[in-house]
């Protein structure tokens, strides 16, 4: 292969991106593009597609192509001008040399694009060979997106019927069941206390080494979590859960953007910890796969949402908005229906994401190998 050592700045340019709060946001289907991928939508484009995008804060690393028009955030940089090269090649090449690069400036943190432009690189600009590169690891990519997008299937099944059957109370049977003040017969209404452990007592033996999950870590569409993310810490904080862990996000703008996981990466005898603006929920009388589908439920975050204080961006939810926060609990046969049917749904979820990680994996070896031409395609 023909490779050559240029400065970054050379290979393409990368500009900062722009800023659009949500509340100045119209609906429409242009990616928002900010650090953490696609965060939402709007109704204007800033770039033309396809493009680049990677995070200007912290560790670097995180680079995603967006295939349409799109608008990046400030919270961005995306790839201005590719120069000519393919973009889908400048995608990779991107997360190949910024992969674990982070920012020395603690005071005022963000990375430095001049820095980055003056950065030598190694790199070719044979169309042909970057393509062909791009091609054998997009079979990798190909492969997670369409497991990703059966993960958002199954999770939406679910959901959906979660909410026919607990919100909208069309649950087998109800032709023949009595509501009586919107609770039908055999049902107990209930706080949710009652139903369920708002940030339980979760033991760890201090000093152990175990997982800190960042929030950062949490999707904002869907119960998957970013283990790439997460970090080995001795230190604790006082934010600690276990397997099958419901995890809200409890500071706005996260909780608002929709941040909640599912805790399924952990072993049945595995304690973490993680942000300590995260609000644990263990169920009790319900199912984890219950306790999920309510978090995510339109009126338990609004309850939460308006429960917020705190100065203007930094607003908490106050834990005890869930005191009087009532939960209808069906009877068991139903809850056992429920969970007959969502169990495997997020057992498939929990197979599909171990194959993604996998792949993930699998990519990132041969990522740099690819890269510096020691491996020809």
């Amino acid at each position: 292969m023909s490779w050559e050592t240029i400065q970054l700045g050379n290979f393409l340019t990368l500009k900062r991106g722009y800023d659009l709060p949500s509340s100045q946001r119209e609906n429409g289907d242009i990616p928002v593009v900010s650090s953490s991928g696609v965060t939402g939508y709007h109704n204007v484009a800033k770039v033309k597609g396809p493009g680049v995008v990677t995070g200007r804060y912290g560790t670097l690393g995180e680079v995603f192509f967006i295939h349409e028009d799109f608008w990046p955030l400030n919270t961005a940089l995306y790839v201005q001008d590719f120069k000519g090269n393919d973009p889908k090649f400048s995608a990779y090449f991107l997360k190949s040399i910024l992969s674990g690069i982070s920012s020395d400036k603690a005071a005022v943190p963000g990375v430095n694009r001049n820095e980055l432009h003056a950065r030598k690189v190694t790199v070719t600009r044979d169309l042909v060979q970057q393509r062909a590169i791009a091609a054998t690891l997009s079979t990798y990519d190909d492969l997670t997106e369409n497991n990703r997008r059966r993960i958002a299937l199954l999770e939406e099944a679910a959901r959906l019927l979660y909410r026919e059957w607990f919100v909208h109370l069309r649950f087998p049977g109800h032709e023949h069941v009595r509501v009586v003040d919107g609770v039908p017969e055999g049902w107990e209404r209930m706080s949710l206390p009652d139903v369920i452990d708002v940030n339980p007592k979760t033991p760890i033996e201090k000093g152990r080494e175990i997982w800190y999950v960042p929030m950062a870590a949490l999707s904002e569409t869907g119960m998957t979590a970013d283990i790439g993310s997460f970090e080995r810490r001795t230190k604790h904080t006082n934010v600690k859960f276990k397997r099958h862990d419901v995890l809200l996000a409890r500071i706005t703008p996260c909780l608002e953007n929709g941040k909640t996981s599912f805790v399924y990466f952990l072993q049945d005898d595995e304690v973490a910890c993680g942000s300590t603006e995260f609000i644990v929920l263990r169920g009790k009388r319900v199912s984890a796969y219950f306790t999920y589908c309510l978090a995510r439920s339109y009126p338990f975050r609004e309850n939460a949402i308006k429960s917020m204080i705190g100065s203007s961006g930094r607003q908490r939810v106050q834990v005890s908005c869930f005191d009087e926060y009532d939960v209808p609990l069906p009877p068991k046969h139903l809850l056992d229906m429920f969970d007959e049917i969502a169990s495997e749904n997020f057992e498939q979820i929990r197979v599909l994401m171990a194959q993604n990680d996998r792949l993930a994996q699998a990519r990132d070896l041969l990522l740099p190998r690819l890269m510096n031409g020691e491996i020809a395609v």
